[in-house]
């Protein structure tokens, strides 16, 4: 392990134990087993520090949502078990970087003062991501998406579906309970995506019912 990991991974324990407005340096350089200055070589601040966890949170919460995403599609599953699974994977992923802080709620409102550009690089990724999982399921299951909306405006509103779930759970707590509404949700949204109607020149043709011919009366003697 290299000393900028383990710095890392000292300052995430700080963090979630004292929150961001009571950690410090010298608590960091303690917990990662280095001198204040050594330290200071790596990071310049706690405010340096902070982004540098949020970063790596966010790193891992991307590659926790291709991972879940590539096993669903691989197991044959529809639109709504794809997005769920990779939506849950991403953000079981950020949630369990702090589990068991009693500071989540600082370190989230932290998140958004010391790292708001990061939030928005990290939000445009995701949504990217999305867009390019939408646009290939379609193609890939001939889907149509309700009211034929385009991938791009479906994946937002998928992704409102998730700010949805978390305006009901301050800082995403209980967890299982916000992790499972914003799956029903999501697949919700998903379950208005029908295979798409195959074209006139691809249809088999209908076979027409065989109308039964009336028997021939027959005449004998030239009687009728």
């Amino acid at each position: 392990m290299g000393p900028k990991t383990r710095i890392l991974d000292a300052t995430m324990l700080v963090f979630r134990r004292h929150g961001f407005r009571r950690s410090s340096i010298e608590q960091v350089a303690e917990a990662a087993g280095l001198t204040r200055q050594a330290l200071y070589h790596h990071f310049e601040s706690k405010e340096a520090l902070f982004r540098a966890v949020i970063e790596r949170v966010h790193e891992s919460a991307i590659a926790a949502e291709e991972t879940a995403v590539a096993a669903a599609e691989t197991a044959g599953g529809d639109l709504g078990d794809i997005l769920a699974a990779g939506m849950t994977a991403r953000m079981s992923t950020m949630i369990g970087s702090l589990d068991g802080s009693p500071h989540l709620e600082e370190l989230y409102s932290e998140h958004l003062v010391h790292a708001r550009d990061l939030y928005q690089t990290y939000a445009a990724r995701y949504a990217e991501r999305m867009v390019a999982t939408i646009t290939r399921i379609v193609r890939k299951q001939q889907l149509a998406l309700p009211q034929d909306l385009p991938p791009a405006e479906f994946a937002r509103l998928v992704e409102m579906a998730m700010y949805a779930a978390k305006s009901q759970y301050p800082a995403m707590q209980p967890a299982d309970a916000f992790l499972k509404d914003m799956a029903i949700m999501v697949r919700t949204l998903c379950a208005g995506a029908k295979p798409k109607p195959l074209p006139k020149s691809q249809k088999p043709p209908v076979k027409k019912a065989a109308i039964p011919k009336r028997p021939t009366r027959r005449t004998s003697g030239g009687n009728p």
